[in-house]
C-alpha cells in the first residue's frame, strides 16, 4: 500500500474523563469532507501515552468504522515497550487499520541497535505496512539514516518514514540512502513546504484537524506546480504551523479545533489546559488566521 498526500494527526476529544466518541467521529467526517488522503488516530497528537489499551484500540476502531474505506487509516501504535507496540499493532490490524505509525521509543533512549531490533520485531509480527516516525526533539533519540537503511533491507513491510527532525538535510540524506525504497513524509509543519521541495511524498500534520481544506489546498498547489499559490497559503499558515515545535502543541491544536467547533479544549493529565495570557495569545493567532483564510 502506498501512502501519499495529506494525513491528519487526529486529536482525541475527551468529555468528562472519557473519549468523546461522537466528537471523534464528527472530526473524522470533517477530515473526509476536507479532502485529506488519510488519518492518523492514536498518535502522539492523539495523546496516546494517556490512553488505556482498550481506549487506544477503540479509537482506532472508530476511525476505521467512520472512514468506511474513503480514506486510509494509519494507526499510531508506537510504545516504549517493544512487546506493547507489537500488541497494539496486532490489535490495530485486527480492527482493520490500513497501516501503522511507529514513533521511536521515548525516554528510555535506545541505541541504534536497540531501535533496529525494536522496529524489526514489530515488523515481523504484523502484515501491516509500517511508517516509522523520527522526532528527536520529543523522543531524545533520532532514527539514524543508517538504521532506516538496515530496516529497509530486513523488513519489506516497513515502507515509509515520517521525518520530523526539522533538519531539511535529513530528507536528502534519506533519499540518497534509500532511493525509492521508502516514501518520506514531512513531519514538522513549519518546514513542510521545504520538505515537499526536497521530494517528500506526503505530509502528516496536526493543524489539519482544524484546517483540512487548507492542507489540501497547499498540497495540491504544490503538486500542480503552482508554487506562487503554495507559497501564499504557506505564509498564511505559518503562524499556526509554528505551534508544531512547541511542547504544548496538543493544547494549541485543541484550542484551535474548539474555536472552529470541533470538540473541546480538554486534555488529559499530566497535560494542563491553557490559561491566561498564553491562551489569549494563541487564540489571537488562530482568530487572525481564520479571518484571513485563503479562498
Amino acid at each position: 500500500m502506498k501512502f501519499t498526500g495529506t494525513y491528519t494527526a487526529l486529536i482525541t476529544p475527551f468529555q468528562r474523563g472519557r473519549v468523546d466518541e461522537a466528537a471523534f467521529k464528527n472530526l473524522v467526517r470533517e477530515q473526509i469532507r476536507g479532502g485529506v488522503d488519510g488519518i492518523v488516530p492514536t498518535g502522539t497528537t492523539g495523546e496516546s501515552p494517556t490512553l488505556e489499551f482498550n481506549e487506544h484500540i477503540r479509537v482506532i476502531e472508530l476511525a476505521v468504522q467512520t472512514a468506511k474505506g474513503k480514506i486510509k487509516v494509519l494507526a499510531g501504535t508506537g510504545a516504549n515497550s517493544t512487546a506493547e507496540a507489537i500488541e497494539l499493532t496486532q490489535a490495530a490490524e485486527a480492527v482493520g487499520a490500513d497501516g501503522s505509525l511507529l514513533v521511536a521509543p521515548y525516554y528510555n533512549k535506545p541505541s541504534q541497535e536497540g531501535l533496529f531490533q525494536h522496529f524489526k520485531k514489530i515488523g515481523k509480527a504484523t502484515k501491516l505496512p509500517i511508517v516509522l516516525y523520527s522526532i528527536p526533539g520529543r523522543c531524545n533519540v533520532e532514527i539514524a539514516v543508517s538504521t532506516v537503511a538496515r530496516l529497509a533491507a530486513d523488513c519489506p513491510n516497513i515502507v515509509c518514514i515520517k521525518e520530523a527532525s526539522g533538519d531539511a538535510r535529513r530528507v536528502t540524506d534519506l533519499f540518497n540512502a534509500l532511493g525509492d525504497r521508502y516514501l518520506i513524509f514531512a513531519g514538522l509543519d513549519d518546514v513542510a513546504l521545504e520538505s515537499f521541495m526536497l521530494g517528500c511524498t506526503g505530509w502528516i500534520s496536526g493543524l489539519v484537524d482544524a484546517f483540512p481544506r487548507e492542507n489540501r489546498l497547499l498540497w495540491d498547489a504544490f503538486q500542480a506546480g503552482d508554487y506562487a499559490r503554495a507559497l501564499d497559503v504557506y505564509r498564511w499558515y505559518m503562524p499556526m504551523l509554528h505551534f508544531d515545535s512547541h511542547p504544548k502543541l496538543v493544547q494549541y491544536i485543541k484550542l484551535t479545533c474548539a474555536t472552529l467547533g470541533y470538540g473541546t479544549e480538554t486534555v488529559r493529565a499530566p497535560r494542563l489546559p491553557l490559561v491566561g495570557e498564553e491562551r489569549e495569545r494563541i487564540l489571537a493567532i488562530v482568530q487572525r488566521c481564520v479571518e484571513t483564510r485563503p479562498e
